[in-house]
């Protein structure tokens, strides 16, 4: 008899270190199914497996099948976390604008500050010093911030309900969260996160008024970094696309056949109603933004496991910090 079907489930794996799954992981490790017909699946996706659980497809089972028995009712909460954190991935926005993401066990974080000498387009002579870059920790914590939603919802409600349609339910409540977060990226990379270090803005040379010169000077702006993304409000992406250069055919091409909208500068462009009316926010997106999460995605496992859902939390606590400064340009259009 496989491993993974021996495992006795205990709530308490939810208050372990990494988690529920991770957990799982260390009594049932993933590498020991190489090669066998279970190659590709995780420990919790075996535990499902091993109760005959189907949470996706037209033969997907009822919310009550988690409830069978006292060991995969305790899968419930994992399985909610996992619903809102896919939903929360497939809103790709903030996903496009982070260099790094950290992941850490305490509320408190200090994040790094980079000084890189620049050297000139001169080779370094004989017995000089070269050109020092320094890395220093900022003297100022990254701000987290809690972000979530209650699940209000009797088991009675839901338990006849198919469980690959309360997973779409569970999506858009993790899709919600994430653009509260994106919200407070957006912010950071405008107004910094607190270390002086707010973008540097231009305006366009007529009021009311976006022109593909605009952009070109926005462009020009970056000496030792490469504009490739501009996060646009929704005015500013109909301004954009109104500019002749836009109209290229292949462009058009482009953004009809994928319904990516990429520009004559190279960058890809994003319409994000997170940013401000009337602003373009330019970064090179290898170096410009530091994402800070404090542990995954988080619910009340016992109130879930004990089919108390009325008022159920999820959440996660995230927060953010520029990374390179000179990475982030901004262009606003001139009132």
């Amino acid at each position: 008899m496989a491993n993974y079907e021996n495992v006795k489930i205990d709530k308490g794996f939810y208050k372990s270190a990494g988690g529920f799954s991770a957990q799982l992981e260390r009594l049932d490790p993933t590498s020991q199914y190489a090669g066998t017909q279970l190659e590709g699946l995780d420990a919790f996706q075996r535990q499902l497996k091993r109760f005959d659980i189907k949470v996706s497809g037209p033969a997907s089972d009822i919310v009550a099948k988690f409830f069978s028995t006292g060991d995969s009712a305790a899968l419930f909460p994992e399985y909610v976390a996992r619903a809102v954190g896919q939903g929360a991935r497939e809103n790709s926005i903030l996903e496009q604008i982070i260099a790094a993401r950290t992941d850490i066990n305490a509320l408190d974080y200090r994040s790094i500050l980079t000084k890189c000498a620049v050297s000139g387009t001169q080779p370094v002579a004989e017995g000089a010093e070269l050109p020092e870059s320094v890395i220093s920790l900022k003297e100022d914590l990254v701000r987290l911030s809690k972000y979530g939603c209650l699940l209000s919802a009797s088991y009675e409600a839901i338990k006849f309900q198919r469980i690959d349609l309360f997973s779409v339910a569970l999506s858009q409540s993790g899709d919600q969260m994430v653009r509260s977060q994106l919200a407070k990226a957006i912010k950071t990379l405008l107004d910094g996160d607190g270390h002086s270090d707010a973008a540097a803005v231009t305006q366009t040379a007529a009021a009311g008024i976006l022109t593909y010169q605009d952009l070109i000077r926005l462009w020009a702006k970056y000496e030792n970094f490469e504009l490739n993304t501009l996060l646009a409000s929704p005015d500013m992406v109909v301004k954009m696309l109104g500019i002749p250069e836009f109209q290229n055919p292949q462009t058009g091409l482009n953004f009809q056949g994928t319904g990516t909208l990429s520009t004559p500068l190279g960058a890809r462009l994003i319409k994000c109603s997170a940013v401000p009316a009337g602003t373009v926010i330019g970064l090179d997106k290898r170096y410009a933004l530091e994402m800070v999460c404090a542990g995954g995605v988080t619910v009340e496992h016992d109130k879930l496991i004990n089919t108390q859902l009325e008022r159920a939390a999820i959440t996660s606590i995230v927060g953010f910090s520029k990374i390179f400064p000179e990475a982030v340009q901004a262009l606003k259009l001139k009132s």
